[in-house]
């Protein structure tokens, strides 16, 4: 903005003529938030407001600038100096956030930058999170406008296009994780459809397009990276490709085996467990374990015995007559091996 021309630089940011400078620190962070491009995308008033209140900080934050503006009037920047305006050049691209841009600003005009007067909250065109979910924020970039827009002050270095991607981490059931499904997102206010394919595994990442951070001033949008996080199941675990699952059994079904039914991905089945089958021994179903590109994996029952509470006085007759005509002795080889 031009410096010809007196303005009442206490009137453009609303304080008395003595006001000191906490107090104005305070009442531009109030404008800067009010008026700023962010807030306010397409609107040239408001865009020439935030200038001429930045110009006021300028100059009002300033000890000496301030008192040759009180001293002098609008002939204040005769009188020695740069004009106001001249530390208003503002590359956008360098702030992850709009906090980040006021606390530069602020020091850059003299304020400390201090973090526990910055603003709460996002901004339009910041990733605010999904459904809840920590994000990404204020991305920046080139604002158009005289002073805050082209490629920079004369000599600087090229910049570098601002990431405007943004992830977020999405917890994902067990079930859905198998069979996939579809969930509705709330991404900065807006709702966002996402399908969840079949066979995702904890750690996946699923990316929309054109969901991230917006540019000010360019319409430029990242993309939004989901990040998947499976929840436990408290029967199946997942191994690679594989479903596990510890099937409970009793002595006589290990001992002297037979068909069991089992519950799987696709509903109930009868497995048979040879006699014999020590517990620990695992029983394979092949092609019923978790979906993967290649069709699905085999799915995996370890066989473990299911000690009972109590036993019937029949239960404990028979255990008696097994006593009595057992044919082998089960810590034979165990005595010998242990003998030191």
């Amino acid at each position: 903005m031009a410096g010809t021309g007196y303005r009442d630089y206490f009137k453009v940011l609303g304080v008395e003529r003595g006001a000191d400078a906490d107090t104005i620190k305070r009442a531009f962070r109030k404008l800067a938030r009010k008026y700023h491009p962010d807030v306010n995308p397409g609107n040239a008033a408001a865009e020439a407001k935030f200038k001429e209140v930045s110009e006021a900080y300028e100059v009002l934050s300033d000890p000496e600038k301030r008192r040759r503006y009180e001293q002098f009037g609008q002939y204040w920047n005769q009188a020695g100096g740069a004009g106001p305006g001249a530390g208003v050049d503002v590359d956008f691209g360098r702030y992850g956030n709009f906090d980040d841009f006021i606390n530069d600003l602020l020091g850059r005009f003299g304020g400390p930058g201090g973090g526990s007067a910055g603003f709460g909250g996002g901004f339009p065109g910041g990733f605010a999170g999904a459904s809840g979910f920590p994000g990404g924020g204020f991305a920046g970039g080139p604002f158009p406008g005289g002073g805050f827009g082209g490629p920079g002050r004369a000599g600087a270095a090229p910049r570098q296009p601002a990431n405007l991607d943004a992830e977020a981490t999405v917890k994902v059931s067990f079930p859905e994780a198998f069979r996939g499904g579809e969930r509705t997102l709330s991404v900065n206010d807006e709702r966002v459809q996402v399908r969840i394919p079949a066979g995702v595994k904890n750690g996946s990442r699923l990316r929309l397009k054109g969901k991230g951070n917006l540019q000010p001033g360019t319409g430029r949008r990242g993309d939004l990276y989901l990040n998947l996080e499976v929840q436990p199941h408290e029967v199946w675990r997942l191994d690679g490709d594989q479903l596990r699952a510890d099937l409970p059994v009793s002595v006589d079904e290990l001992a002297l085996g037979g068909t069991v039914t089992v519950m799987t991905p696709d509903g109930e089945a009868d497995v048979s467990i040879p006699a014999g089958t020590p517990p620990g021994r695992s029983l394979r179903l092949k092609g019923k374990g978790w979906p993967g590109r290649n069709g699905r994996g085999d799915l995996l029952l370890t066989l473990s015995l299911q000690w009972p509470e109590s036993w019937s006085e029949r239960e404990k007759d028979l255990l008696t007559q097994l006593q009595h005509n057992r044919s082998s002795d089960p810590r034979r080889s165990w005595l010998q091996s242990a003998r030191l």
